[in-house]
């Protein structure tokens, strides 16, 4: 009879990003990730595969929520600049102990740059999305005369994502609430 697993597979994994987003993938080690996971080295080879498997579960399980949460924050508006600097407000007004935990995202295109295919596609897709996102309230906010229209809405879109990864790797080196919603609103003012 098959033994019934003893932990919860999405804590666990929620567990192993904090340990990857806080030390990267080289810094993590195995003992390390068993150790935050509270599971054991042959439930995590059975349940995740070896700690390469692991990190692309979380890799990806870490983007999904970010990129869902973001867009969630975008909705909170009619008016898509609004919306927009909303969604980077909530960013900014993170705790504090999460900011500090670093972006898994971020990170791994630190990490390995374009060197890996496995990793480029997880972070390619979750900058599609949300730069999907991003540009399509863009093109509202052009239309309701929000935007100006001497700004390319594609240019914009790269521009708040970089902005987005700026506010996370500042978040990481403890920029305040404060900096961090200046930056939001800074870079919102510059599309007027």
């Amino acid at each position: 009879m098959a033994r019934h697993k003893e932990f919860e597979k999405d804590k666990a994994l929620d567990a192993a990003i904090g340990v990857f987003a806080q030390h990267g993938y080289e810094g993590s080690s195995t003992d390390a990730l068993l150790s935050a996971m509270k599971i054991s080295r042959q439930s995590m080879y059975d349940t995740f595969g070896d700690k390469r498997s692991l990190y692309l579960q979380a890799l990806k399980r870490y983007n999904t929520a970010s990129i869902q949460q973001i867009i969630a924050d975008m909705q909170d508006s009619d008016q898509p600049l609004d919306a927009l600097e909303g969604a980077l407000f909530a960013f900014a007004s993170r705790p504090t102990s999460e900011a500090s935990k670093g972006c898994l995202g971020v990170s791994a295109i630190c990490e390995f740059g374009r060197t890996d295919t496995e990793v480029s596609l997880l972070t390619d897709s979750a900058s599609t999305v949300l730069g999907k996102a991003i540009h399509a309230l863009l093109l509202d906010s052009q239309t309701k005369g929000q935007l100006s229209a001497e700004i390319d809405p594609e240019a914009a879109t790269q521009f708040l994502g970089a902005t987005l990864s700026g506010m996370k790797v500042s978040a990481r080196n403890g920029a305040s609430t404060e900096t961090l919603r200046a930056i939001a609103g800074l870079a919102i003012r510059s599309l007027r």
